[in-house]
C-alpha cells in the first residue's frame, strides 16, 4: 500500500452532472483565479465520464429543455452551454430544423461527455473513494481528508477545506431479490444495457416498475425480443402521465428552491407528496399513448405476446435452472409466472453520502444550509457541501437536471465565501 498526500481547496467526489456543473462554473468565476488560483480537483469511481449509460437507448428522449444544460440559465454566453457544444459539433443549424426542445438521450450524453472531456486535467477517473476523516487542528476540524482507492489497489491521500459530494443515486432492489444478488438473469434499470446482451435469446421476460425507466425498458425489450414474453409488472392501477404543464412546470424553476426552503420540515413533505406525480411512477404521455397501442393491436391480431400486469404485488422469488419464478398476489389472488430475466426499474436511494461521511459523523449535525452545505458541529469549519440528495429541504428538483447551473454558482458562492457559515438572505437556517 502506498499513499500519497496533496492538499486541495475543494474535492469534489463523483464526476456525474452535477459537479460537472461545479466545474463549470468554478472555472468560468474569475475569483477562482484571483490569490494565485484556486486548487481544486474531482474523483470519479468511474474508468471515464458517462451518464446513466445503462439506460443510453437509442429511441430515449430528454424531459426537460435542453436550455436547462450546464449553464445557460447562469451565464448564456458560457462556451459550456448546449447551444455552443452544437455549434462547435456543426450540427446547430440541423438541430433548429428538428424542432424540439427535448435531444435524444444519446446525444445530450455526448454533451455531457463533451464539456466532461474539457476538465480531464482536473478529473482522476478510476478512483473509489473509501472514507473520509477529518484532519483536527488545536481542536478544529478545519480540513477533511479524502482516500481513495486506485484500480490496482493502492490507495491515495488527499487533503481539503471543502468537499463537493455528489456521488449520484444507488440502485433500490426490493427486499425479495435481494438474495439474487449476482444472478445474471437479475438487473436494475441502471445497468440495464449492460447486462440485457448476457441474456442470450430468452423468451419470457419481466419488468418491474411504473415510472419512465421501466416503460421504456418494456418497449425496448418488446422490440429487442420481438418473439418473447414481456410483461410490465406493477402495483399501481394504470401508467400514469407526468404533468409537465407549465404552472406545476414552476416548482422546477430554480427560484423555487428558495420557496421550499422556507417552509417548514411538515410544509416541505406535504408539498413533495402532493407534486409527486410530475417525477415519480409517472411516464410521458406519448410513451403512454404508444404502448396502449402496441397492446391494442394485439388485440386486433389476436397474439399478445406483451401485456401490462398491473395491481400486481412481489409475495416472493425464487431462482432455479429453469429460470426466476415470481409469485405476484393481484386482483385474481396468487399467481405463479417464470421468466428468463427480470429487469428492476425500481428507483434509487440518495442517501449514500451517510456510509460515505461515516468518519465525520461525531462532528455533523443534521439539516443542510440553503447553500447546500452540511450542517457541522461548531468545531467544524471545513465545508461539506451535498449535491442530488437534498430534496426534502431544497425540493424535487434537486435530483433532477434543472437546477445544475444556477446551483453550482451557489456552491461556488459559498466556497469562495470567507465566512465560516454562508445563509441565504430572508431564509431560515435548516441548522438553527
Amino acid at each position: 500500500m502506498s499513499i500519497e498526500t496533496l492538499e486541495y481547496d475543494v474535492i469534489g467526489l463523483g464526476f456525474g452532472p452535477a459537479n460537472l456543473a461545479i466545474a463549470v462554473a468554478l472555472d468560468e468565476d474569475r475569483r477562482t483565479r484571483e490569490q494565485g488560483g484556486l486548487r481544486y480537483c474531482f474523483l470519479e469511481k468511474k474508468p471515464a465520464f458517462e451518464w446513466h449509460g445503462g439506460m443510453l437507448l437509442e429511441d430515449s428522449r430528454m424531459q426537460i429543455s435542453f436550455l436547462k444544460d450546464l449553464a445557460t440559465l447562469r451565464n448564456p454566453a458560457s462556451r459550456f452551454t448546449f447551444v455552443n457544444y452544437l455549434h462547435q459539433k456543426g450540427r446547430l443549424a440541423s438541430f433548429i430544423n428538428v424542432g424540439t426542445f427535448t435531444p435524444s438521450r444519446l446525444e445530450y450524453n455526448d454533451y455531457l461527455g463533451w464539456a466532461a472531456a474539457q476538465f480531464n486535467d482536473r478529473v482522476h477517473y478510476g478512483e473509489e473513494v473509501i472514507a473520509v476523516e477529518p484532519v483536527l487542528d488545536g481542536g478544529e476540524v478545519t480540513r477533511v481528508k479524502v482516500i481513495s482507492r486506485l484500480a490496482d489497489g493502492r490507495t491515495r491521500a488527499r487533503i481539503t477545506r471543502n468537499l463537493v459530494v455528489s456521488i449520484g443515486g444507488e440502485p433500490v432492489v426490493p427486499e425479495a431479490f435481494r438474495p439474487l444478488k449476482g444472478d445474471s438473469r437479475v438487473m436494475h434499470s441502471s445497468g440495464y444495457l449492460e447486462r440485457i446482451h448476457a441474456c442470450g435469446e430468452p423468451k419470457r421476460l419481466a419488468v418491474l416498475g411504473s415510472g419512465q425507466s421501466a416503460a421504456e425498458i418494456f418497449t425496448d425489450l418488446c422490440g429487442r425480443y420481438p418473439q418473447a414474453e414481456v410483461s410490465l409488472v406493477m402495483r399501481s392501477q394504470a401508467l400514469r402521465p407526468a404533468d409537465d404543464s407549465p404552472f406545476v412546470n414552476e416548482i422546477f424553476d430554480p427560484d423555487y428552491t428558495d420557496v421550499v426552503y422556507g417552509q417548514s420540515s411538515e410544509e416541505r413533505q406535504a408539498f413533495i407528496q402532493a407534486n409527486a406525480q410530475t417525477n415519480y411512477s409517472v411516464v410521458n404521455l406519448d410513451l403512454i399513448e404508444s404502448i396502449y397501442h402496441r397492446l391494442y393491436l394485439q388485440k386486433v391480431t389476436g397474439h399478445a405476446p406483451h401485456s401490462l400486469l398491473t395491481q400486481r404485488s412481489i409475495e416472493a422469488v425464487e431462482a432455479g435452472a429453469e429460470g426466476i419464478r415470481l409469485n405476484l398476489s393481484g386482483p385474481q389472488g396468487v399467481e405463479e409466472r417464470l421468466y428468463d430475466a427480470v429487469v428492476l426499474a425500481t428507483g434509487y436511494r440518495r442517501d449514500g453520502y451517510k456510509r460515505l461521511l461515516g468518519g465525520l459523523a461525531a462532528h455533523l449535525d443534521e439539516g443542510v444550509e440553503r447553500d447546500y452545505r452540511l450542517c457541522c458541529q461548531p468545531h467544524m469549519s471545513a465545508g461539506i457541501y451535498l449535491q442530488g440528495c437534498c430534496e426534502s429541504s431544497h425540493g424535487l428538483s434537486d435530483t433532477l437536471l434543472s437546477v445544475l447551473a444556477i446551483r453550482s454558482q451557489e456552491v461556488v458562492d459559498a466556497l469562495l465565501d470567507d465566512r465560516r457559515h454562508r445563509h441565504t438572505q430572508g431564509v431560515a437556517s435548516a441548522c438553527a
